[in-house]
């Protein structure tokens, strides 16, 4: 009962944002009283503990698979950028900023995650790209990862970008891009150019 409360949890939080989801809408949506959610769960801000627990353990096991299935630097991050935009569709922009207002402890969860382990994915991708002759040799890792790390989580900012989910997508692609060229040595960009071809005969 606990894995059908979390899993239900998770893709209402995904799809309406945390804030306009009640446990009383849960517990409707799963034919159960919100006492049966209670006996697993104290209050919402352990059910979103929970929830933003599972999202984490997906996304982490996502970023290896990609690592591993990519062909080179430039690669690996046009399939980050695909994993995002997939994201994107079922997920409510509102999410973040919800977790941050009205769940901080959720939200410390998710801000460990993004702060260690996606920084050590983009560290490590600009250190290959480096070694791989992509990159340029002489950038500033720890400050372009940080940057990366900053910029992707922007496009969820409502009062920035108050766009809507496709919106969002052809933003990322937008700041990706830009980082891309900015980051990129004259072998790299042609790799840009191979990338973005084979995307638009899909």
């Amino acid at each position: 009962m606990q894995e059908r409360i979390l899993i239900k949890s998770h893709e209402l939080f995904m799809r309406y944002g945390v804030r306009s989801v009640s446990m009383d809408e849960i517990a409707a949506h799963l034919g159960i009283s919100k006492k049966t959610i209670y006996q697993y769960y104290s209050d919402k801000d352990a059910l979103v503990e929970g929830v933003m627990e599972i999202e984490i353990s997906r996304n982490e096991k996502e970023c290896n698979l990609q690592q591993h299935a990519c062909e080179n630097s430039v690669h690996e991050i046009f399939i980050a950028v695909d994993m995002v935009q997939e994201m994107l569709t079922h997920m409510n922009p509102s999410l973040i900023f919800d977790l941050e207002k009205y769940h901080p402890k959720a939200f410390k969860k998710f801000n460990d995650h993004k702060n260690k382990f996606l920084y050590g994915i983009i560290k490590n991708n600009l250190e290959r790209g480096i070694a791989e002759g992509l990159y340029r040799e002489e950038i500033n890792v720890d400050i372009l990862s940080r940057f990366r790390l900053a910029s992707m989580f922007l496009i969820f900012n409502p009062e920035l970008f108050p766009q809507n989910k496709q919106g969002l997508s052809q933003i990322l692609i937008e700041v990706t891009d830009n980082f891309l060229y900015g980051l990129t040595t004259a072998k790299g960009q042609k790799l840009i150019q191979k990338y973005k071809l084979q995307r638009q005969k899909q």
